[in-house]
């Protein structure tokens, strides 16, 4: 696969990477109405996200490289873990126990379709 032409990222998302994932395989390959359209009827956190993070690619793609938004498809999304926020719990006896409040660092790529 080329790389992408346009790329837009959320670092440190409040969900987890496990979460994001299924989501991205919803959007993977597909044209960006078509993605767009997939995510806003998805009513997931991850859903939510991906499509704020897929119209700010879009702006990007629009606004910086002069790109035709109708031949635009997502040819890169990918989830990586970001930092992880430790906290702890009070449990029996006054002990702790840990809470691991995980991120993740979303990436969006778009590129033309050659048509």
């Amino acid at each position: 696969m080329e790389k992408s032409q346009v790329y837009a990222k959320h670092k440190t998302a409040r969900i987890s990477a496990k979460k994001v994932a299924p989501v991205m395989d919803l959007i993977r390959g597909k044209g960006l109405i078509e993605a767009k359209v997939t995510l806003a009827f998805d009513r997931t956190k991850a859903a939510v996200l991906l499509l704020k993070l897929l119209r700010s690619a879009e702006a990007n793609a629009t606004n910086n490289r002069k790109l035709d938004s109708s031949k635009l498809f997502v040819s890169e999304v990918w989830v990586g873990p970001g930092p992880t926020y430790k906290r702890m719990r009070l449990v029996a006896k006054s002990r702790v126990s840990p809470i691991m409040k995980r991120t993740s660092n979303i990436y969006v790529g778009l590129s033309e379709r050659n048509k």
